[in-house]
């Protein structure tokens, strides 16, 4: 197999004694600015050195980088697995299995866009989590957390107006009123694994039957599930748009906003106070008016409602301090624009804030902090090798195949054009 493909399971590195050596490299560890140089080791799936002087080291494997970038592993905080098409209906009506299957060519195409890990926001379970871990699907990890929970005709609640079937568990969510069934619900998803509970608290746009401006889930019902995510030291992220909804939200514990295109000055400040994050997702929306193919009549407007207000709510967030995630919310063949959001986030923000947002701040987000999106002593060793300096040119990351050269995920290469330029 040649060394510029991926192989099933990834290309092993030695273990046991020399490890893989990743030489003169210029290093962005996920939070500063300034670019180190110097030889990273890598051994056992993790980062064992970084030193600024020339390492020699008895059997490793050595790879000259030649003075490239060497990065952390980018992290989708908003990734929909299971989306395989854009129609979510369509995917309410495909069967499990199936969804599987479709699910796998978007996880590859992620890793090789140099997404090493993502986190699902509606739908993927651990049987998708452990075909990655185990490589049968050579994607990003996935922390997962099973069905999101919508009340009944709330924003994850696809069914028509005139549809009356009763059915409460569909493809990415699943249907629940009330606090003793909110807290049901989340008892299950945990029990199966989930590393974070999703519940939706505004309107939103692909939904049939509800308005942006619309409050979702009683109050109750959001503290039932905050309070059932905290036993298992897990979380609540939360769909929200309007301003009421992200302040109810974060007073009542959740962790994590996703969107907030219409948040205001003053609840950013709220939000930023509360220590809470905010996981923009500005691409979705950018894809979607781009090409609008399946979207019924009432979300075209219903977009057009959010999508203007998107990277001034970026900025706010930026100005009042708070933790901005990084994330895509992409439906179907519309993930090939994943790293498009790099280059939508520097308009209103420098690179570097965003590469962090990417990185570091995302790894702090899936409660994984100094060990996914940086580099550094003791990290996961997910690396990537750019050919050029994403602090200066952030369409490196949406040009990968040109630019991204090599590839580490737990410290074995699952794609490798570095060596194979050198005629190694």
């Amino acid at each position: 197999m040649p060394r510029h493909a991926h192989s099933p399971r990834g290309e092993t590195t030695p273990s046991s004694t020399g490890g893989l050596l990743l030489a003169n490299c210029r290093i962005f560890d996920g939070v500063k600015a300034a670019l180190a140089h110097g030889d990273i080791l890598v051994r056992n799936g993790e980062i064992v050195e970084i030193s600024t002087q020339a390492l020699e080291v008895a059997h490793a494997r050595r790879i000259d980088v030649g003075g490239r970038t060497v990065m952390p592993g980018l992290i989708d905080a908003h990734f929909h697995a299971y989306a395989t098409s854009r129609s979510v209906r369509e995917i309410d009506a495909t069967h499990p299995v199936l969804r599987a299957h479709r699910a796998r060519p978007l996880l590859e195409a992620a890793l090789l866009r140099g997404f090493t890990t993502v986190r699902d926001a509606a739908g993927a379970d651990a049987g998708l989590a452990r075909a990655v871990d185990e490589g049968l699907i050579v994607g990003p990890r996935i922390f997962f957390g099973g069905k999101a929970l919508t009340q009944t005709g709330g924003h994850g609640d696809m069914r028509p107006g005139d549809d009356s079937c009763g059915c409460k568990s569909l493809g990415l969510t699943q249907i629940v009123d009330g606090a003793d069934a909110v807290r049901l619900a989340a008892r299950e998803e945990l029990r199966r694994g989930a590393h974070q509970i999703k519940i939706f608290v505004s309107g939103g746009v692909v939904s049939p039957t509800d308005p942006i401006w619309m409050d979702q889930f009683s109050d109750d019902e959001i503290r039932a599930a905050v309070e059932e995510a905290a036993t298992r030291r897990a979380y609540v992220l939360a769909h929200a748009y309007t301003s009421r909804s992200i302040r109810r939200s974060v007073a009542l514990g959740v962790r994590s906003i996703e969107h907030a295109n219409l948040i205001d000055r003053e609840t950013a400040k709220f939000v930023a106070d509360h220590d809470a994050f905010v996981d923009p997702t500005l691409v979705t929306y950018d894809a979607m008016c781009g090409s609008n193919e399946g979207l019924l009549p009432q979300s075209l407007a219903k977009l057009k409602e959010v999508e203007g207000s998107g990277l001034q709510a970026v900025a706010y967030c930026h100005e009042a301090g708070i933790r901005l995630g990084f994330g895509t919310d992409l439906l179907g063949d519309l993930h090939r624009f994943q790293s498009h959001e790099f280059i939508l986030r520097a308009k209103v923000q420098d690179p570097v804030d965003v590469l962090r947002s990417a990185t570091s701040i995302n790894a702090d987000l899936v409660q994984r902090a100094g060990k996914l999106g940086t580099v550094a002593a003791g990290a996961i060793a997910d690396l990537l090798v750019i050919d050029g300096n994403p602090l200066e040119d952030l369409g490196l990351l949406e040009r990968t195949d040109e630019s991204l050269l090599l590839i580490l995920k737990e410290g074995r290469i699952v794609k490798d054009l570095l060596t194979a330029a050198q005629g190694a």
